[in-house]
């Protein structure tokens, strides 16, 4: 089976910084996208970041800027490095990724979750 266990997240003030990391284990053949999102209590979740297996990355026009995606394919591990952090920020962050367990099929995985707090 595969795993995406989550760290990084806390307490942090607004204008600070945090990176969060998510590595992933267990039967992998490779790893297509892998990404981030982000849901605070009584919102929509929404998707914050993602990137591709060639470093291709897409965000939120809400993080651009602020916010950078990156991936160490040999680790198997996503990151994200939030800079310029807002209260808005606050949510919990789950990442995911597409997994590849057999050579041919690929299935989505997601993280444990991890909160971030940001205070005003």
């Amino acid at each position: 089976q595969v795993q995406l266990v989550e760290s990084g997240g806390g307490l942090v003030q607004a204008g600070g910084s945090l990176r969060l990391s998510c590595a992933a284990s267990g039967s992998i053949f490779g790893i297509n996208d892998m990404g981030w999102y982000r849901q605070a209590p009584g919102k929509q979740r929404e998707l914050v970041a993602v990137i591709t297996s060639g470093g291709s990355a897409n965000y939120a026009d809400s993080v651009k800027g602020r916010f950078t995606i990156s991936r160490d394919n040999a680790k198997n591990t996503v990151y994200l490095q939030m800079n310029s952090l807002k209260p808005e920020d606050t949510a919990v962050y789950y990442c995911y990724a597409d997994v590849r367990t057999i050579v041919t099929i690929s299935y989505d995985f997601w993280g444990q979750g991890t909160q971030v707090t940001v205070s005003s």
